[in-house]
């Protein structure tokens, strides 16, 4: 009897302590959050923040120092759309990024010029404050050429695709997948448009963001005839083959106009730089001949 008793005994004092320690020690406990919380366990130290958030929380009170109409913050973020950005942050680093180097050089010019040069810190600053906007600019074009070089490509891939029998979306999808490596703008492009067909959205209002995001002319001429053959039912591939050669010719005509403006534009660098140099080797000779003999005739 006594034995029994130690058993049941042993067994109860195990067990209380088993679930008090599973309770503490599970990451779901509420009596664990709470012992930690009086102190009991040493909480885990926080993991410091990467270089982009630290220059993020950085720029957020330089972005907040300009004032910014509706307007104009929502054209800001329509270019960085088009040149690759679509995070919420991207437009803070953006603005905060114009602040801070008009900053840097009107303190530059103060630690230059040893005083306050109001019309030079005036200057220098307004060109730190459109330099970001230049390499926006820059690179919103650079971006479109390469969506405009793959644009074709990535036609001929969607007709093979839908030929064999698959719906356009899965042709996008598929294409995205097949462009990844080569043109990795449009795949993300791509991607964006199965994104938002599949969250729900129509395919017609999914085609125009795409247009939108991109800012590219060839990929809207696209989009509008995508929805036209889905308003209409008409063949998907066929209009999307005499699209693709359509684009094919126009890319054709750009080149032979780029070639064709070649001409006028050696004009300048012929004027400037080559000519002066053919007049000095054909008539330097002569000049000096010519001053020889006036010389000796003296």
């Amino acid at each position: 009897m006594a034995l029994a008793l130690a058993i049941v005994l042993f067994l109860t004092v195990a067990l209380g302590v088993f679930s008090f320690g599973a309770a503490a020690y599970a990451p779901s406990s509420v009596l664990g959050a709470r012992l930690r919380a009086l102190g009991w366990q040493k909480t885990q130290p926080r993991e410091k923040p990467a270089f982009r958030e630290r220059l993020e929380h950085a720029l957020d009170p330089l972005s907040k120092a300009l004032p910014l109409s509706p307007s104009e913050v929502s054209r800001t973020r329509k270019w960085l759309i088009q040149a690759g950005y679509r995070e919420p942050r991207h437009l803070t680093m953006y603005v905060g990024s114009r602040v801070l180097l008009a900053l840097v050089g009107m303190l530059g010019v103060v630690a230059v010029e040893q005083g306050f040069d109001l019309l030079l810190m005036i200057g220098v600053g307004a060109f730190g404050f459109f330099v970001p906007r230049f390499v926006l600019k820059r690179m919103i074009k650079h971006r479109q050429r390469r969506i405009t070089i793959a644009l074709p490509d990535a036609l001929d891939l969607t007709v093979i695709c839908v030929e064999v029998g698959l719906a356009l979306d899965q042709a996008l999808q598929r294409v995205g997948e097949d462009l990844k490596h080569s043109h990795p703008d449009l795949s993300d492009e791509f991607y964006l448009v199965n994104l938002e067909m599949r969250a729900g959205k129509p395919r017609a209002e999914a085609l125009r963001n795409l247009s939108e995001r991109t800012g590219v002319d060839d990929v809207r001429a696209l989009v509008t005839t995508l929805v036209q053959t889905d308003r209409f039912g008409t063949s998907v591939a066929s209009a999307l083959r005499m699209h693709s050669e359509t684009l094919r010719t126009e890319r054709r005509q750009r080149a032979e106009e780029q070639a064709a403006k070649t001409t006028i534009k050696m004009i300048v660098p012929l004027a400037v730089f080559i000519l002066p140099s053919i007049i000095f080797v054909t008539l330097g000779p002569a000049m000096i001949q010519l001053f020889r003999q006036l010389s000796q005739g003296r």
